[in-house]
């Protein structure tokens, strides 16, 4: 103790108020940051979504039938906006068509559909889609549509038709879409884009490796376009997603940290822009354990640290083990 006492007296006093400076400065920044994470949190509503678009504008949802692309058409349909609903399945698209229709009865929901599976990359789909929104007041594009492995697996093990399907859907499928609606957002001199992310391209993922990979894409694909589109009043943000239950996840049962769609979906169009805290700009985190999970990585170990890159590995590893012992089981019930 008496040589540390000794050692900070023969410090010159210019270097150590420099250091406390420091210091200082340091602790400011993660207290402000803690302030900006329960402030979105608990109290903050995000931007309110008739920024965008009036009763009666029209939001495109790719993804759309099932999951949170379904609660997304619900939600948005229950705030009078019109919808261009996206996806593979068309008895699905038409059953959600009229579920909406009926549970909007009188509130002049107008709803157009287009089946188109992304996983073909077909230039006649994009071009339908192209059709179909030509001339609309489109406020909102809901980039939703997406693809995983069917189980975690370690990249030098994945079936290439697997690996293609996730690449084409999750970034070539995105990108396509974007490139139609977003020039219609320019022309307006308004709109909102809002892709869905995932932690698992937010931070490294064995065994998740090109998933996180489309997913990593994306949000560096959005940050760049978003400072693009800034300058025609138009918005684009990346919905930064943990596990929520929905047939990707094959989670059933919600929990605080695993909300449902529903919930989830609720969150997201609430707290629309609220993501300061995260270091990627332009990029929110709705569901608030979600968000302090990401605040407490981001600004103690870091996403890249190795520690977080072991255990995130050693979690989808027991997922892996969990998957294949349940295929067994049903490989000897069939």
């Amino acid at each position: 103790m008496d040589s540390v006492q000794k050692f900070l007296e023969a410090v010159p006093q210019p270097v150590f108020l420099g250091l406390a400076s420091v210091g200082a400065l340091f602790l400011g920044s993660k207290l402000f940051s803690y302030l900006q994470l329960l402030l979105n949190a608990f109290v903050l509503s995000g931007t309110n979504l008739r920024k965008y678009g009036r009763p009666g504008s029209w939001v495109v949802i790719t993804g759309a039938s099932d999951g949170m692309g379904k609660e997304f058409a619900l939600q948005l349909a229950a705030k009078r906006f019109n919808l261009v609903l996206v996806s593979r399945t068309k008895a699905k698209l038409e059953s959600l068509a009229k579920e909406i229709e009926e549970k909007n009865t009188g509130k002049g929901v107008e709803i157009k559909t287009l089946a188109m599976d992304f996983n073909q990359n077909n230039d006649a789909d994009y071009e339908k889609l192209e059709e179909l929104v030509r001339g609309l007041d489109i406020a909102i594009l809901l980039n939703n549509v997406g693809v995983s492995h069917s189980i975690p697996v370690p990249f030098t093990e994945c079936d290439t038709e697997e690996l293609e399907s996730i690449i084409t859907v999750n970034c070539i499928g995105t990108i396509k879409t974007t490139r139609i609606i977003a020039p219609i957002m320019k022309e307006q001199k308004r709109g909102l884009i809002l892709t869905m992310g995932s932690t698992a391209g937010w931070a490294p993922t064995p065994l998740l490796a090109t998933y996180g990979g489309s997913k990593a894409f994306l949000q560096h694909w959005n940050t760049a376009m978003a400072a693009e589109l800034a300058d025609y009043n138009v918005d684009s943000y990346l919905i930064l997603s943990h596990l929520v239950t929905t047939a990707m996840s094959k989670i059933r049962r919600p929990s605080l940290n695993i909300p449902t769609a529903k919930s989830f979906v609720r969150a997201a169009l609430s707290k629309v822009g609220l993501g300061g805290f995260i270091n990627a700009p332009k990029t929110y985190a709705p569901w608030w354990p979600h968000a302090f999970m990401i605040w407490a990585v981001e600004k103690i170990p870091g996403v890249n640290n190795s520690t977080v890159i072991s255990i995130n590995k050693s979690m989808h590893v027991d997922i892996r083990k969990r998957a294949l012992r349940k295929r067994e089981r049903e490989a000897k019930k069939a």
